[in-house]
């Protein structure tokens, strides 16, 4: 259930991302590499500028992670904050009152 506050509580699986831009890196980087060797300057040029790409990311990863648990809060902080109670004032169901039945 959306509550409209996602963007200020999101996460982010850093270590996993962190993995995925070095596994882009070092992809990139051979296919740069190898393109250059083979003698095609256009693919080797873009295989290179993915590899900035990749390099950036992998850059503010690395900082977000050093920042703290700030950016990777625990299992303990809630992922959105709760619901507020909006229900009607009555009677609520309970283990001696049941809920209304489907």
């Amino acid at each position: 259930m959306r509550t409209g506050n996602e963007p200020l509580t999101a996460r982010s699986p850093l270590r996993l991302r962190c993995g995925l831009a070095v596994l882009g890196l070092v992809f990139s980087g051979a296919g740069a590499a190898l393109f250059a060797l083979t003698g095609h300057p256009g693919w080797a040029a873009a295989f290179a500028a993915l590899a900035l790409v990749t390099v950036a990311d992998l850059s503010v990863v690395i900082h977000h992670i050093h920042q703290g648990a700030h950016y990777q809060p625990g299992r303990d902080v809630p992922p959105y904050e709760p619901l507020g109670d909006d229900r009607p004032p009555g009677p609520r169901p309970g283990p001696d009152r049941p809920g209304p039945r489907p």
